[in-house]
């Protein structure tokens, strides 16, 4: 037993040691004196876990003809992967590399939520602050609700208006002015903070919460909290932005039997919080480090802790985590999906829009997190994230249960 936990000990310690990019074939150096000296970095304690999910992915995209996707996994506070897949349009055949933009989708919503918690660090504004406070002439139906209405209820989607209130505005194209204004028509369903409904206009009143706290636009306060200090230089929060990028995905949709590039919509920028942000799994990656909770000169763990604890009972989207580990119960937070397991709980949120999806999941316990984006809707989404947290549980499951076999020992003992 002993020999065991010193194994596991040994094997965890080496983990938090790896960076991916250091490979065998290009090794460190180091100068002693005047004598270059070879030294061989240690074995990457993920190799065979990584290359058996990117065997996974590359049979997936075969399989559904899903035409580009990128994905990045975080550990701990290191990238241990970080990959581009085919192409970025079917017509054009240019590869999708780590700094390829796409459209996030509802996945924006995680990193709005992330930008308010940098606020609510400055305290610039709190969590249970009423709307009304920052939008003194914003009207729900009911002028109780409309007092009653928080921050923390708009992040959780808590509202007590009905399900995707005008979302179908929202395509056709009305300015976020409008649609905001538009919500004192709607009959509610229920009190702020007690139903849970899903929302992309209502999500959207932190926009404007944001502009009346500092004065400046939702773009500026997320360039100067997130995308600067996080480097994120891929990343924008407009259409515009999006077509002046060098090096975007096309979004395409499946039409018959065949993947079809489709125009880029300008839809949903008009609810920029909700689904318009654009990133490239690099920026993804770089915001990942943080949700870890790396960068506490930035957002602080606590504040993390806050987005994913559980705000109300919420049906997990996507039931094909039951495939790696039955959820028991699932919850909304502020800007997350919450999945609770037997041994675990997750941190999640996926996205669609204009033929983009988008999947992130933060697992704060085992320290791990990954994203994945494409360019076509589909099977390869939807399983993408659950397969690499089947794939990884079985694997280290296989070293601390059959511990002698690990690869560097054998090593140490040649």
């Amino acid at each position: 037993m002993k020999r065991i936990l010193l194994l596991i000990t040994i094997t965890i310690t080496t983990m938090v040691g790896f960076v991916f990019y250091t490979t065998p074939d290009k090794p460190a150096e180091r100068l002693i004196g005047k004598k270059e000296l070879q030294a061989t970095p240690p074995p990457n304690p993920y190799a065979d876990l990584l290359d058996n999910y990117e065997n996974y992915i590359n049979e997936s995209l075969k399989l559904t003809g899903t035409p580009g996707a990128a994905i990045a996994i975080i550990k701990d506070s290191t990238i241990i992967f970080l990959k581009g897949f085919g192409k970025r349009s079917v017509d054009t055949q240019e590869p999708v590399d780590v700094h390829t933009a796409f459209r996030l989708a509802s996945v924006s919503k995680a990193v709005t939520s992330l930008l308010m918690g940098t606020m609510v660090e400055d305290s610039v504004l709190n969590w249970d602050d009423p709307v009304v406070k920052y939008l003194p002439h914003f009207e729900l139906k009911s002028p109780t609700y409309t007092k009653e209405l928080t921050i923390r209820h708009v992040l959780s989607h808590t509202t007590g208006l009905p399900y995707h209130t005008y979302t179908n505005l929202i395509e056709e194209g009305m300015p976020h002015d409008k649609l905001i204004a538009e919500l004192k028509n709607v009959d509610l369903i229920g009190e702020p903070g007690q139903v849970y409904s899903y929302q992309n206009v209502a999500y959207s009143l932190v926009e404007d919460v944001i502009k009346s706290a500092t004065g400046h636009s939702f773009e500026n306060e997320i360039k100067t909290r997130l995308f600067g200090p996080l480097h994120m230089t891929n990343a924008s929060v407009s259409y515009e932005g999006l077509l002046q990028s060098a090096n975007y995905a096309q979004p395409h949709l499946l039409r018959g039997h065949k993947w079809t590039a489709i125009p880029i919509s300008p839809t949903y920028y008009n609810t920029a919080p909700a689904g318009g942000i654009n990133a490239s799994i690099t920026d993804m990656a770089k915001l990942m480090v943080a949700l870890l909770g790396n960068k506490e000169n930035i957002i602080a763990r606590e504040t993390i802790d806050q987005l994913f604890s559980p705000e109300i009972r919420a049906t997990a989207k996507n039931r094909n985590f039951n495939k790696w580990n039955r959820i028991k119960k699932s919850y909304y937070g502020m800007g997350w999906r919450v999945l609770t397991f037997k041994n675990d709980t997750l941190a999640y949120h996926g996205g669609y829009v204009n033929g983009y999806r988008s999947e992130i999941a933060v697992d704060p316990k085992k320290r791990i997190a990954i994203c994945v984006l494409a360019n076509g809707p589909g099977d390869f989404s939807d399983h993408a994230i659950p397969a690499f947290f089947n794939t990884y549980d079985k694997y280290f499951n296989a070293i601390i249960t059959q511990a002698a076999p690990i690869a560097y020992h054998k090593n140490e003992a040649q």
